[in-house]
């Protein structure tokens, strides 16, 4: 982890001593080392682990190398984690704007080999820690309100807020993981020095609960049938609570027809309650959005 070290004796702040010891412990906990990627046989080994994941249209990949080797040379991270000589894992964003406060996280993502080791969560509190030394207040980033997995490791695990639903955001993705699905988005916000953010990646962290939601008067905006079938529900409440299915990749594959079901559902129950000022503020591994709705009764 020499690399966020560095950024340690750079910076000398607290919090951003902080986020570098965060960073170093999720590192090591993963098994892994986390730099910033700049040569061009490291950039196109980035280039062929998105490939290998996405699966995408050949005339459309995530990156290619040389737009990865122009990020990487005016100053945006491009960051690989490696299991000695192996990438397994990498991360790829660039400033937004304001650009001397805001980093976008354009796309991460990690090798089967890896999965379930937390390499993710290194590259994620790398890149804090990376955008922390430069003075960076807020990353943001895109993804699938459908898939589970990823809205508990943005929400729960990285303390970060959906702000805003994108309808078919990148148009079309016919690839291997969104199978021709549209590509709408939750737009989120991390807020890196937050107390929340701080108690989200130094754990234990705070667990939305449906069920104690409901004893609490929660209202079911979108529900699941016991057959897996989007059920709407009403937006009229101050805690609203939408469903989300288990496994929306195994369900394309499966039954596509309910999986865009389940996208319009979930558009039409998101997109809307988050326009109208609701924010989602947990989300429950059992694939419920906690959604606080200032409007409500």
């Amino acid at each position: 982890m020499t690399g966020v070290r560095a950024m340690a004796t750079m910076t000398g702040v607290d919090d951003q001593e902080r986020a570098v010891t965060a960073a170093a412990n999720a590192a090591a906990a993963a098994g892994v080392e986390v730099r910033e990627v700049t040569g061009l046989d490291d950039l196109d080994a980035v280039y062929r682990l998105y490939d290998g994941i996405w699966r995408p249209d050949p005339t459309n990949p995530p990156v290619t190398t040389k737009l990865l080797r122009a990020l990487s040379k005016v100053g945006n991270p491009v960051t690989g984690a490696f299991d000695g000589p192996v990438l397994v894992g990498a991360c790829v964003g660039f400033f937004g704007a304001p650009a001397d406060r805001v980093l976008h996280s354009h796309v991460a993502g990690v090798s089967s080999t890896a999965l379930g080791r937390h390499v993710g969560f290194a590259l994620k509190l790398h890149q804090r820690a990376w955008a922390m030394a430069r003075g960076i207040e807020l990353v943001e980033w895109t993804y699938d309100p459908l898939v589970a997995r990823n809205a508990h490791f943005n929400i729960t695990k990285l303390g970060a807020l959906p702000v805003e639903y994108l309808t078919n955001f990148y148009g079309g993705m016919d690839d291997g993981i969104n199978g021709g699905d549209d590509s709408d988005r939750l737009l989120v916000h991390w807020d890196l020095g937050s107390d929340a953010v701080e108690r989200a990646v130094a754990g234990p962290r705070p667990v939305a609960d449906v069920e104690a939601e409901l004893a609490r008067g929660a209202v079911v905006a979108l529900g699941r049938s016991p057959h897996g079938v989007p059920v709407p529900g009403s937006l009229n409440g101050h805690t609203l609570l939408v469903a989300v299915p288990g496994d929306v990749e195994a369900l394309r594959s499966a039954d596509p027809g309910l999986a865009k079901e389940w996208r319009g559902a979930v558009r039409a129950a998101l997109g809307p309650a988050l326009a109208d000022g609701a924010r989602i503020t947990g989300f429950d591994r059992a694939g419920w959005y906690v959604l606080t709705n200032g409007k409500g009764n």
